[in-house]
């Protein structure tokens, strides 16, 4: 059995700093890393400088495969190409592989053709700018009920139309049991995100961000199926574990959280 490549989001450890990031992940035989743009007191807000952040991953030898993420990126503005050009820029700087991109998720643009169009007019402005930089798109749809891009064969066609080699899906495991969507693509696909879900009252319909831990015996989105899945239909790349439950963030030893829900799913995969 080939050991699964696992990467890990800075989620699953907020509280944090970037180097004890860096350093925790090693701990667990892991060098691929995504950082993010929404930790208070933490890079990439907190104004430390990309060249300090490629440093420090250097030193830790691990690869930065994303930064996660350019919020609204299907709503093309003024204001959103500055954001664009500006993460673009960090990602290429720090030696970011990747920049995730996430659609609008507060019911607004989901009208049927409307949704198409701002897709594709966000692909077109951002694929220059990804070029130029080196700096790979991941669309990542969102299975909620209010986005605008819930599907993935949706962003596959846009993609497949637009984008080339510069976008490839994020295929989110939480997500893709959310959207009720049986399509997956693993030639398009260029990362996943994995979190499960253990507590059984919730309702389908009803799970958030909150809900999403490390992946036990108890997992209700079928991860360990998803991942087998993936896997025998040709991805080869990393599953990183992006966990947003209260839960994990406040665990006093998230290595050995993070040891077992690795073993479970090398287990059942």
């Amino acid at each position: 059995m080939t050991a699964l490549p696992f990467a890990l989001n800075h989620m699953a450890t907020p509280g944090l700093s970037l180097e004890a990031f860096f350093a925790l992940a090693k701990s667990l035989g892991i060098s691929a890393v995504e950082i993010r743009n929404d930790l208070s007191g933490n890079a990439i807000i907190d104004g430390t400088r990309p060249e300090d952040v490629k440093a420090l991953a250097q030193r830790h030898a691990v690869t930065i495969i994303s930064i996660n993420a350019l919020q609204r990126f299907n709503e093309w503005n003024a204001a959103r190409e500055a954001e664009a050009r500006e993460l673009i820029s960090y990602a290429r700087d720090c030696g970011a592989k990747a920049l995730v991109l996430v659609p609008v998720n507060d019911g607004s643009g989901q009208k049927e053709g409307e949704r198409q169009a701002n897709l594709r007019t966000a692909l077109k402005a951002l694929k220059p700018m990804l070029e130029s930089a080196g700096i790979l798109g991941l669309v990542e749809p969102l299975g909620f009920e209010i986005c605008s891009l819930r599907s993935k064969t949706e962003a596959a066609e846009a993609i497949r139309e637009i984008g080339g080699t510069t976008f490839r899906l994020v295929h989110d495991t939480f997500h893709h049991h959310l959207a009720g969507e049986d399509a997956i693509f693993p030639d398009l696909t260029g990362l996943v995100h994995i979190s499960g879900v253990s507590d059984k009252a919730v309702t389908v319909a009803d799970m958030r961000d909150p809900h999403r831990v490390l992946v036990d015996a108890e997992d209700r989105l079928d991860n360990a199926g998803q991942i087998r899945r993936l896997r025998a239909e040709g991805y080869k790349g990393p599953f990183s574990f992006e966990p947003f439950a209260p839960s994990v963030h406040g665990l006093g030893d998230p290595a050995k959280a993070l040891r077992e829900s690795m073993e479970y799913l090398q287990s059942r995969t």
